[in-house]
Order: C-alpha cells, then sequence, then structure tokens
C-alpha cells in the first residue's frame, strides 16, 4: 500500500479543487467499483448498516458508514450530511468526507472531501448494474433528473453498455441539462442528447432508466409506463413505488440499506417486496441479474461505503504521486 506520511501526527487532507484535477478514466471508475463489489461478495471486504439521523421535520440528513477493504488493505470512514432538504436546490448544503487509514501500517493515508467521489461512484454502479440487468440488446436510455448523479449517468452508460444509440434525458433546470449535455459531450463527442418533456411517454420507449432526480420532481413514471423488458434503476426519484412493487424482479446493491433509505418506496403498509439478489452476489456469478428477455428489472443503487472506499484509496494514491493536499498536525 502507498503510505501517507513517516508518522502519525500529520493528516493529508485532499480538497474539493485538490481532487477536481486529478484524472481518472470512467473505465478506471468502473474496475475500481466492480473490484470492490466483488471484494465484498469474496468475504474479504466488511460494510457494515449505515447510521442515519434525520429531525422529524425532515429539513437535513445524516450518515455515518464505516467499512474496511481487504484487497487494498485499508479502512476508511464517510460522513454525510445534507441540510435544506424542505429547499430549493441551490438553497441546500451538502458536506461529504471520506477519512482513510492504511490498515497494514497503521497511518492515516488521508481526509478528503467526497463529493467527487461520490458523483464517479454511483454512476459507474448504474452502469454496473445496467451491464448485469438491462435487456439484451439494449438500444436507449432514460436518465431522470440533471443535477450531480444524472450529469455522468449517460457517459457511465456508454462505458458498459457502447451498444445504445438513443440518449435522453428529463429534467426541469436549464443549467442541469446543459450539464448533462456538456458531460456527454467531453466523454463521447459523437453522441447526441434527446431531451424530453413527457418523461413517461419517453420511459415507455426506453430500454433502462435511472431515476436521480431530487425529492421535489415532478416526475413519477409507473410500472404500467415501462415497456416489457425495462430496467429501471432508483439513485434518487422519479420513478413511483409501483416500478418497486409490481417488479418482476428485484435487484439491490444491499437490501438492509434499501429499507433503511427507500422508505418512500414502500407500500402503503411500509412494507417492500423480497430482494431476490442484491447485486455483489450477482457480480461474483453466484445470483442471476436478468433471467429473461420480457421480465421487467427494478434495481435499488444505494452506495456501498467500500466502493467510497476503492475509488477514495485510488485517488489518494494519485494525489500522494502528484504531491496534492496539505499536510495538519491534527494529533499535535
Amino acid at each position: 500500500m502507498t503510505s501517507a506520511r513517516p508518522d502519525d501526527k500529520t493528516l493529508r487532507i485532499l480538497s474539493t479543487s485538490d481532487l477536481a484535477g486529478i484524472d481518472i478514466s470512467l473505465t478506471d471508475v468502473v474496475a475500481v467499483v466492480e473490484q470492490a463489489y466483488r471484494t465484498l461478495a469474496d468475504g474479504r471486504s466488511v460494510n457494515p448498516r449505515k447510521l442515519t439521523v434525520k429531525p422529524e421535520d425532515g429539513h437535513s440528513v445524516s450518515y455515518a458508514m464505516l467499512g474496511r477493504d481487504g484487497v487494498r488493505e485499508v479502512v476508511a470512514i464517510k460522513t454525510s450530511y445534507k441540510h435544506g432538504l424542505d429547499k430549493s436546490r441551490d438553497q441546500q448544503h451538502y458536506y461529504t468526507t471520506l477519512t482513510v487509514y492504511d490498515d497494514v501500517t497503521g497511518l492515516p493515508v488521508a481526509m478528503m472531501d467526497c463529493g467527487r467521489i461520490g458523483s464517479l461512484r454511483t454512476p459507474a454502479v448504474s452502469a454496473l448494474l445496467a451491464r448485469e440487468c438491462a435487456p439484451p440488446d439494449s438500444r436507449s436510455a432514460l436518465v431522470i433528473g440533471t443535477g450531480t448523479q444524472g450529469r455522468l449517468a449517460l457517459p457511465f452508460l456508454l462505458t458498459t453498455l457502447p451498444g445504445l444509440d438513443r440518449l435522453m434525458v428529463h429534467g426541469t433546470h436549464p443549467d442541469g441539462l446543459a450539464a448533462v449535455r456538456d458531460q456527454l459531450h467531453h466523454h463521447f463527442p459523437e453522441r447526441e442528447l434527446e431531451v424530453v418533456d413527457d418523461v413517461r411517454a419517453a420511459a415507455a420507449e426506453a430500454d433502462v432508466v435511472v431515476a436521480t432526480a431530487g425529492q421535489h420532481t415532478p416526475a413519477a413514471v409507473e410500472s404500467d409506463d415501462l415497456k416489457p423488458g425495462a430496467l429501471s434503476i432508483l439513485v434518487g426519484h422519479g420513478i413511483a413505488p409501483s416500478t418497486l412493487q409490481r417488479a418482476d424482479r428485484v435487484i439491490a446493491t444491499s437490501e438492509a440499506q434499501m429499507k433503511v433509505t427507500g422508505t418512500d418506496m414502500a407500500d402503503a403498509d411500509g412494507g417492500f417486496p423480497a430482494v431476490d439478489a442484491e447485486f455483489p452476489e450477482v457480480l461474483a456469478g453466484r445470483a442471476q441479474g436478468r433471467r429473461s428477455a420480457d421480465e421487467r428489472i427494478f434495481a435499488y443503487n444505494s452506495g456501498l461505503v467500500v466502493t467510497d472506499i476503492a475509488l477514495g484509496h485510488r485517488f489518494a494514491q494519485l494525489a500522494i504521486e502528484q504531491g496534492l493536499g496539505t499536510r495538519v498536525s491534527l494529533w499535535q
């Protein structure tokens, strides 16, 4: 493992700007995330259930996540705090950090802003879900939402499903739509983006639907809107509970986390249908993703901290190699 420093009295801090300048390909991100899932499925990593704190009025939400990566041999703690959930997107505050420790040397590696890591990790997971669970010969994809998670959704989908040739997006923020187009053209200059107004009609023509919108979105694609064989992936909001409740097959990155963070998708009694397979087991080949071409599959993409740890450690390695970051005498 790459050591961060000669002693344990200082901590390397990697800021948003430090991480923004690090070049990493979409293919590399997908590979790092996939390895993290496979290592977890093999029992070599540990990903305990996340802790959640939310006030009664729901104006904020906080998470704490601890995990260990058994291949990289690092331990890390991620914290996430979002304030202003009752306000518009430009009035919200969001802070997330990842602190990584080398479990071989016992030394801290770095503390970093986790924003870019999350913006890459989540669409990479959706792309892997699509690779394993999309209908055969998928040609069309719809992304609902143009925030952080929506902007790289299509480039990552094209990384794992290069045969997609109709790329649709639905959103209500002009700047977000422009950002989605910019990201697509940055990674795939030859591809065209179709902005759709009628999200339910677009969903009826999509092989893959990725819902990344914020909680105030008016979009609510229903199960009956989806064509036979469609894969719907929930990251944020934009698809209705019926897409889960009436799915032919349910895949989740973590069934336990779905029941904690996906309560808005529960039925009238607060219940969830059984998860047919957890995604780490699908990637490991011990569970099926798709069984038939015409089954509608619902996939729940909730972040597992082992993926943040793997990708965060990779960024830390690259940052250390480039001499980035600020050392703080935290324990002196």
